[in-house]
């Protein structure tokens, strides 16, 4: 008898405890839910202020000429994952948590026997954000996490592909404030390219400077001859 009541109040308490915790966990309403996710504030900067300006500069009377942000590439290569795996699992969480999307695992495309790579081993983690994540990342990058760079003079404009393209590296995810000091396990560096829809170096770098990458004024440009 005992063991049937025990049955009945475990079933009864396990579906009413189900009942009550399911509740608990739904998202609470609020009046703006249903209304569309507003545009991202540099997005809407870009298409008022910046192409007027970009237009103005370099003289493009065609519209489809005036570059723009085609996507961010964040990219972490991790030797040690060689021999600890579980290191490039802290890694991705990291990078998801910074940008806001999943990460890819970067493979080996061949082995290296001298550093004990195989190929196809997973040596790193990427995130290529476009749309709206791409925006909202540029504006927490700038606003935030470059002034957390320990002595930060400005960006060095001598990076560009010479194809319209910005890359620069980052020593330590840290500066990021997504990212819990208390909770990291090892401090890492990052690559990070802008992807712009010009092929020229100069209409990247004005593209880049008016959404707010704080460029060094002293430096020139490197011209990138093909």
């Amino acid at each position: 008898m005992a063991t049937k009541e025990k049955g009945s109040a475990g079933k009864g308490g396990a579906k009413g405890g189900k009942g009550e915790k399911g509740n608990s966990m739904l998202p609470a309403s609020h009046k703006g839910e249903k209304l569309p996710v507003p545009a991202p504030r540099l997005r809407d900067y870009y298409v008022q202020t910046v192409r007027a300006r970009l237009a103005t500069q370099f003289g493009l009377s065609n519209p489809h000429e005036i570059p723009q942000l085609e996507k961010i590439v964040l990219n972490v290569g991790m030797g040690e994952a060689i021999k600890t795996p579980k290191v490039l699992d802290t890694v991705v969480d990291e990078l998801a948590v910074i940008s806001g999307q999943k990460p890819v695992r970067k493979k080996a495309k061949k082995s290296i026997a001298n550093f004990g790579l195989r190929q196809g081993q997973e040596v790193g983690a990427s995130v290529t954000l476009r749309g709206a994540r791409m925006w909202e990342f540029l504006d927490r990058f700038v606003s935030t996490a470059l002034p957390r760079v320990r002595d930060f003079r400005g960006l060095s404009t001598r990076s560009f592909d010479g194809r319209g393209n910005y890359s620069m590296g980052i020593k330590e995810q840290m500066i990021f404030p997504e990212i819990n000091y208390d909770q990291v396990e090892q401090i890492h560096g990052m690559d990070i390219t802008f992807v712009t829809t010009t092929t020229k170096d100069d209409q990247a770098l004005a593209l880049l400077r008016e959404l707010g990458m704080p460029f060094r004024g002293d430096e020139k440009p490197v011209v990138v001859k093909h």
